[in-house]
């Protein structure tokens, strides 16, 4: 466990960017170029963290968090649904839509998922690569509340403590594991400190 997280801390520290408005660039190796190596150690602690639940599918949210959903679902053998933010022509049959407002983009977003990929039987593994405000996961949730699956666990990379997502998730009673949270940041210096 601690390699894990020790490995994902040393990389924020060393490649992080820490920008005004309590905004954390990592970009360079979680969610624009992905380091697969610190992707797969990071998918077998979620591996280890919820080992003890029966997961059935793996969901996240368009763009940002397929990459790393993606090897967590290796490691539990199951595949991964994502909520797209946009129609397509792809797209048919019945569907679940949410809207949710991106901290990132300072937009709302409709998202959907099809009710082919997410049922009544499915034990759903949430994983984003980050957590402010909750507003993603609110929408995903509200996605598995509406298929009737149920929600295992909700899984992390990273964390921002110092913003409410993370306390208010935990106080409704979600089980949620961070990798790593970060509890205060400081644009002028760049540094970061680690819960």
């Amino acid at each position: 466990m601690e390699a894990a997280l020790k490995l994902l801390e040393d990389r924020i520290r060393r490649d992080g960017i820490v920008k005004d408005e309590g905004v954390l660039k990592v970009d360079s190796f979680l969610n624009h170029q992905l380091d697969i190596d610190l992707l797969d150690a990071c998918g077998a602690e979620f591996k280890r963290l919820f080992s003890d639940a029966l997961i059935t599918k793996i969901l996240t949210i368009e763009a940002s968090g397929i990459g790393i959903a993606c090897v967590v679902a290796r490691h539990f053998g199951v595949p991964v649904v994502f909520a797209k933010k946009a129609q397509s022509i792809n797209l048919e049959g019945d569907m679940y839509v949410t809207r949710i407002q991106s901290y990132t983009h300072g937009r709302i977003f409709d998202v959907i998922v099809s009710k082919k990929y997410i049922g009544c039987d499915d034990h759903v593994l949430i994983i984003d690569d980050f957590l402010a405000n909750g507003c993603a996961l609110d929408g995903l949730i509200d996605i598995c509340q509406h298929a009737g699956a149920a929600i295992e666990g909700i899984g992390i990379a990273i964390e921002k403590g110092f913003q409410p997502g993370g306390a208010s998730l935990r106080e409704r009673g979600f089980r949620l594991e961070s990798l790593a949270i970060v509890d205060n940041m400081d644009p002028a210096t760049g540094t970061i400190v680690f819960r």
